[in-house]
């Protein structure tokens, strides 16, 4: 069956490169002789490239190391081919008219009018457009890769709670979430983005999960980076779906599950307290806020989301409580148990969907694929008197780079107010 697959893709791969060498060819009969013949066996090299990273990838384990060369390679063939397909698209348009053309003159009806412009040569026009629309793609993912994908940017709300004790009028929370380290390759770059975040001087930070892509290990290049982030009232984590090493084979239960324990462990040891189903109370001037952090809790297939969290026994004890704030990484949970069933719960921080790592905001539009799978995706969210943050991510999953969708660090301001003004700038 393996065997099949990847025969399969060799040949997909194959027939794609026919496909458009033959207007690659027709394209390059104008340059000179050695560019010409670079171009044309430059074509046939990287599906040569494609075969054999296909052929490693599908023979070795693609979790021994987090963002290997080996992974890299292949990341390298989905964003070339992703790029062929318009390239194709912009050929099957030609010809498509080309076909018709051929058959108008077999009917014969150019008898007394003749239809303008070649009727059986493919345009050169078709040809070069074919070949831009090809790369205009593959610049855009390139540079989302360099530069996208380390482009931190910080975004600032405010928001008002009525019942938001006086001691704790303007607390500034800092929030990051998906680091997902196993796809860093710049470490300068992440330490900037920890940097960003640390020159906010938020009173509190909270972390909603997926440090890592597959394995724990991943991260521990990294520690040194992300121990550095600190608030005065301290740094709150939980996990998130990819946490729990529900994305990669395992020798046994046994090694995942050590794997999940080396996990929590790389929590405390970065001095992040990590609420498993459990709360925590800030206490300042005699006034009290809950903080509460569950267990990824998602919608959809068990084994990709799976529903550990436990928020009747986080919330326990919080009753008394005049405002609380949840860690929940998945932001399906809200409309799916949090609103129904937690009422009072005034705040709730998630991340989870990346934006889709992807996406157009032009001033209070914004749109990205991400919409499309979750309702509530990137930004604040209101329903009643309870709200709802989705952080775009630091980091990255599958596509190492961003387009549109630049990686975030959240400060939100609560303020104390009976209206439930809300008040948003972005930096």
């Amino acid at each position: 069956m393996l065997e099949n697959k990847l025969l399969l893709q060799i040949v997909l791969l194959i027939l794609i490169d026919i496909y458009i060498y033959t207007s690659v060819h027709r394209t390059t009969r104008s340059f000179t002789p050695f560019l010409r013949n670079f171009v044309r066996v430059g074509i046939w090299g990287i599906t040569a490239l494609a075969i054999a990273a296909v052929v490693w990838y599908s023979a070795t384990d693609p979790y021994y190391k987090a963002m290997s060369i080996h992974q890299w390679i292949i990341i390298s063939v989905v964003i070339i081919y992703c790029s062929k397909l318009l390239t194709i698209f912009i050929i099957f348009i030609d010809d498509i008219q080309i076909n018709i053309r051929r058959f108008i003159r077999f009917l014969k009806v150019r008898a007394k009018k003749k239809i303008p412009g070649k009727a059986i040569t493919r345009s050169e026009f078709f040809d070069k457009v074919a070949i831009a629309a090809g790369v205009v793609p593959f610049a855009s993912m390139v540079t989302g890769i360099l530069s996208g994908a380390t482009d931190y940017r910080v975004l600032r709300k405010t928001i008002y709670l009525p019942n938001l004790p006086k001691s704790f009028d303007g607390i500034r929370i800092g929030q990051i979430s998906d680091i997902h380290a196993g796809t860093f390759f710049n470490k300068t770059a992440v330490k900037g983005g920890v940097e960003m975040l640390m020159n906010e001087r938020a009173d509190v930070i909270f972390f909603t999960g997926d440090l890592v892509n597959y394995q724990t290990n991943e991260v521990n290049d990294y520690i040194n980076i992300f121990d550095k982030v600190r608030a005065p009232l301290g740094v709150f984590s939980t996990t998130g779906n990819h946490d729990y090493g529900n994305y990669r084979k395992w020798s046994g239960e046994d090694a995942k599950r050590k794997n999940f324990r080396d996990l929590l462990m790389v929590h405390r040891q970065m001095g992040y307290d990590i609420l498993m189903n459990e709360h925590r109370l800030l206490e300042s001037g005699g006034d009290k806020i809950a903080i509460i952090g569950v267990e990824n809790w998602g919608m959809g297939p068990a084994i990709r989301f799976p529903k550990y969290g436990k928020l009747d026994e986080a919330y326990r004890g919080t009753e008394d409580v005049p405002v609380r704030l949840l860690l929940s990484h998945d932001p399906s949970h809200w409309d799916a148990e949090i609103r129904p069933k937690f009422s009072n719960i005034d705040l709730t921080f998630s991340g989870h969907t990346h934006g889709f790592q992807m996406g157009i905001k032009i001033g209070d539009f914004k749109w990205s694929p991400s919409q499309y799978m979750y309702k509530q995706w990137a930004g604040l969210y209101k329903e009643g008197e309870q709200y709802l943050y989705v952080n775009r991510g630091f980091g990255c999953i599958g596509y190492p780079g961003r387009i549109g969708m630049p990686p975030e660090l959240t400060i939100l301001e609560l303020k104390k107010g009976s209206e439930g003004e809300l008040k948003s700038v972005d930096s």
